[in-house]
Protein backbone atom coordinates (compact mmCIF):
# COMPACT_ATOMS: atom_id res chain seq x y z
CA UNK A 1 0.00 0.00 0.00
CA UNK A 2 1.41 3.43 -1.02
CA UNK A 3 1.54 5.80 1.49
CA UNK A 4 1.94 9.68 1.95
CA UNK A 5 1.84 11.87 4.86
CA UNK A 6 -0.43 8.56 6.64
CA UNK A 7 -2.80 8.72 3.11
CA UNK A 8 -3.42 5.21 1.39
CA UNK A 9 -2.82 7.04 -1.98
CA UNK A 10 -4.02 3.85 -3.95
CA UNK A 11 -7.45 4.03 -2.18
CA UNK A 12 -8.19 7.04 -3.20
CA UNK A 13 -6.82 6.91 -6.74
CA UNK A 14 -9.00 3.80 -6.64
CA UNK A 15 -12.19 5.71 -5.40
CA UNK A 16 -11.57 8.52 -7.66
CA UNK A 17 -11.40 6.29 -10.67
CA UNK A 18 -14.83 4.78 -9.53
CA UNK A 19 -16.22 8.44 -9.48
CA UNK A 20 -15.09 8.75 -13.16
CA UNK A 21 -16.85 6.27 -14.36
CA UNK A 22 -20.06 6.47 -12.05
CA UNK A 23 -21.16 9.78 -10.50
CA UNK A 24 -23.38 7.80 -8.39
CA UNK A 25 -20.64 6.43 -6.34
CA UNK A 26 -19.69 10.12 -5.29
CA UNK A 27 -22.76 10.26 -3.29
CA UNK A 28 -22.54 8.33 0.52
CA UNK A 29 -24.94 9.13 3.56
CA UNK A 30 -23.44 9.99 6.86
CA UNK A 31 -25.73 10.03 9.81
CA UNK A 32 -25.97 10.19 13.35
CA UNK A 33 -28.43 9.35 15.55
CA UNK A 34 -28.10 10.33 19.86
CA UNK A 35 -30.47 10.35 23.15
CA UNK A 36 -31.10 12.70 25.33
CA UNK A 37 -30.09 11.84 28.90
CA UNK A 38 -33.18 12.58 31.16
CA UNK A 39 -31.56 11.16 34.50
CA UNK A 40 -29.33 13.39 36.42
CA UNK A 41 -25.46 12.76 35.73
CA UNK A 42 -22.67 14.02 34.20
CA UNK A 43 -23.59 13.06 30.54
CA UNK A 44 -26.49 15.20 28.96
CA UNK A 45 -26.17 13.09 24.91
CA UNK A 46 -24.74 10.10 23.67
CA UNK A 47 -24.81 9.10 20.39
CA UNK A 48 -23.55 5.78 18.75
CA UNK A 49 -21.42 6.56 15.99
CA UNK A 50 -21.42 3.54 13.45
CA UNK A 51 -18.75 3.76 10.29
CA UNK A 52 -17.39 1.82 8.17
CA UNK A 53 -15.56 -0.93 9.83
CA UNK A 54 -17.07 -0.42 13.40
CA UNK A 55 -18.92 1.72 16.28
CA UNK A 56 -17.81 4.49 18.92
CA UNK A 57 -19.46 6.10 21.08
CA UNK A 58 -19.66 9.89 21.65
CA UNK A 59 -20.82 11.81 25.02
CA UNK A 60 -21.61 15.68 25.31
CA UNK A 61 -22.12 17.61 28.74
CA UNK A 62 -22.63 20.88 28.03
CA UNK A 63 -20.53 23.37 30.23
CA UNK A 64 -21.92 24.68 33.45
CA UNK A 65 -23.34 28.66 31.71
CA UNK A 66 -25.66 26.08 29.42
CA UNK A 67 -27.13 23.29 31.91
CA UNK A 68 -24.38 21.22 32.19
CA UNK A 69 -21.80 19.55 34.58
CA UNK A 70 -18.77 20.66 32.02
CA UNK A 71 -17.93 16.99 32.89
CA UNK A 72 -17.44 16.21 28.93
CA UNK A 73 -16.90 18.10 25.71
CA UNK A 74 -19.55 19.97 24.93
CA UNK A 75 -21.32 20.29 21.86
CA UNK A 76 -19.05 23.04 20.06
CA UNK A 77 -16.09 20.69 20.59
CA UNK A 78 -17.48 18.29 18.70
CA UNK A 79 -18.36 20.77 15.82
CA UNK A 80 -14.73 22.61 15.57
CA UNK A 81 -13.81 18.65 16.07
CA UNK A 82 -15.34 17.98 12.80
CA UNK A 83 -14.42 21.09 11.51
CA UNK A 84 -10.41 20.73 12.11
CA UNK A 85 -10.49 16.76 11.60
CA UNK A 86 -12.39 17.29 8.03
CA UNK A 87 -10.28 20.57 6.85
CA UNK A 88 -6.72 18.83 8.10
CA UNK A 89 -7.53 14.84 6.38
CA UNK A 90 -8.02 17.09 3.58
CA UNK A 91 -5.15 18.74 3.24
CA UNK A 92 -3.34 16.10 4.08
CA UNK A 93 -4.63 14.19 1.30
CA UNK A 94 -4.08 16.91 -1.22
CA UNK A 95 -0.60 17.49 -0.40
CA UNK A 96 0.14 13.52 -0.97
CA UNK A 97 -1.72 13.54 -3.81
CA UNK A 98 0.54 16.50 -5.34
CA UNK A 99 3.52 14.36 -3.32
CA UNK A 100 4.07 16.70 -1.13
CA UNK A 101 5.68 15.27 2.44
CA UNK A 102 4.90 16.45 5.46
CA UNK A 103 7.18 16.14 8.55
CA UNK A 104 3.92 17.36 10.82
CA UNK A 105 0.51 19.46 10.67
CA UNK A 106 -1.30 20.68 13.16
CA UNK A 107 -4.66 22.16 13.44
CA UNK A 108 -6.27 24.93 15.75
CA UNK A 109 -10.27 26.01 15.22
CA UNK A 110 -11.61 28.44 17.51
CA UNK A 111 -14.41 30.87 16.93
CA UNK A 112 -15.74 33.35 19.56
CA UNK A 113 -19.62 32.75 20.15
CA UNK A 114 -22.18 35.46 21.16
CA UNK A 115 -25.03 33.02 23.43
CA UNK A 116 -27.15 35.92 23.62
CA UNK A 117 -29.46 35.15 21.09
CA UNK A 118 -29.58 31.54 22.41
CA UNK A 119 -31.32 33.05 25.09
CA UNK A 120 -33.42 35.22 23.22
CA UNK A 121 -31.73 38.18 24.83
CA UNK A 122 -30.82 39.75 21.73
CA UNK A 123 -30.76 38.90 17.59
CA UNK A 124 -26.62 39.41 18.13
CA UNK A 125 -24.97 36.74 15.27
CA UNK A 126 -24.04 33.31 17.29
CA UNK A 127 -20.87 33.68 15.46
CA UNK A 128 -19.24 36.08 12.95
CA UNK A 129 -16.19 33.98 11.89
CA UNK A 130 -14.35 30.82 12.69
CA UNK A 131 -10.80 30.65 12.51
CA UNK A 132 -8.82 27.92 10.88
CA UNK A 133 -5.04 27.31 11.48
CA UNK A 134 -2.75 24.88 9.85
CA UNK A 135 0.60 24.95 10.97
CA UNK A 136 3.02 22.82 8.28
CA UNK A 137 6.13 22.42 8.61
CA UNK A 138 7.33 20.60 5.43
CA UNK A 139 10.95 20.71 3.11
CA UNK A 140 8.47 21.69 -0.01
CA UNK A 141 8.59 24.83 -1.48
CA UNK A 142 5.60 27.69 -0.22
CA UNK A 143 3.88 28.03 -3.38
CA UNK A 144 3.54 23.45 -3.39
CA UNK A 145 2.06 23.78 -0.22
CA UNK A 146 -0.40 26.67 -1.21
CA UNK A 147 -1.65 25.17 -3.61
CA UNK A 148 -2.42 21.83 -1.10
CA UNK A 149 -4.18 24.59 0.87
CA UNK A 150 -6.25 25.98 -2.02
CA UNK A 151 -7.61 22.48 -3.18
CA UNK A 152 -8.51 21.73 0.49
CA UNK A 153 -10.38 24.95 1.13
CA UNK A 154 -12.20 23.98 -2.13
CA UNK A 155 -12.88 20.31 -1.46
CA UNK A 156 -13.63 20.11 2.15
CA UNK A 157 -16.75 18.80 3.10
CA UNK A 158 -17.03 20.71 6.04
CA UNK A 159 -15.44 24.06 5.08
CA UNK A 160 -18.10 23.56 2.14
CA UNK A 161 -20.91 23.51 4.23
CA UNK A 162 -19.54 26.20 6.42
CA UNK A 163 -19.20 28.51 3.24
CA UNK A 164 -22.50 27.45 1.27
CA UNK A 165 -26.42 27.81 2.36
CA UNK A 166 -27.14 24.44 3.14
CA UNK A 167 -30.81 23.37 2.94
CA UNK A 168 -31.72 22.37 6.76
CA UNK A 169 -34.70 19.84 6.93
CA UNK A 170 -35.87 19.37 10.18
CA UNK A 171 -38.83 17.12 10.95
CA UNK A 172 -40.35 16.40 14.82
CA UNK A 173 -41.98 13.60 15.66
CA UNK A 174 -44.29 13.63 18.83
CA UNK A 175 -45.59 10.44 20.41
CA UNK A 176 -47.99 10.71 23.19
CA UNK A 177 -47.31 8.19 26.11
Amino acid sequence: MNKINNVNIEGVKSFEEQIKNDLSAARKTQGVEGEWILEEGNTQFVSKIKFENGETEFKVDNPTFMGGSGSLPGPMHYCFYGLASCYTGTFATMAAMLGIKLKKLTTKVEADVNFSKVFGISDAPIMEEVRVKLTVVSDEPEEKIKQAEELALQRCPVVFTLKNPVKLVPSIEIING
